[in-house]
């Protein structure tokens, strides 16, 4: 895919900051927590979509792979607002 957008990349970002994050987890507040899983959840989606995505191929992965990247901006919002809290 000619995409500037590289959802392995960012998957492996993503991961990179998820074990970071997971190690300070246990001293993190009960909001944090919530919102951890809530992260997770949503990483693992995004997991998911990236499968169809090197599946398919056409039009039908590229509304896949917009769905994606709002999913991705999302999950690193999230790390953003936990990094802080932390």
């Amino acid at each position: 895919m000619g995409n500037t957008f590289n959802l392995e990349e960012l998957l492996e970002g993503f991961k990179q900051q998820a074990d970071e994050l997971r190690l300070q987890m246990h001293l993190a507040r009960a909001e944090v927590r919530d919102e951890w899983q809530s992260l997770e959840k949503k990483l693992e989606e995004l997991r998911s979509k990236a499968e169809v995505v090197r599946k398919e191929a056409g039009e039908a992965s590229e509304d896949v792979l917009e769905a994606a990247r709002l999913m991705a901006e999302e999950i690193k919002r999230g790390f953003d607002r936990i990094r802080k809290a932390l």
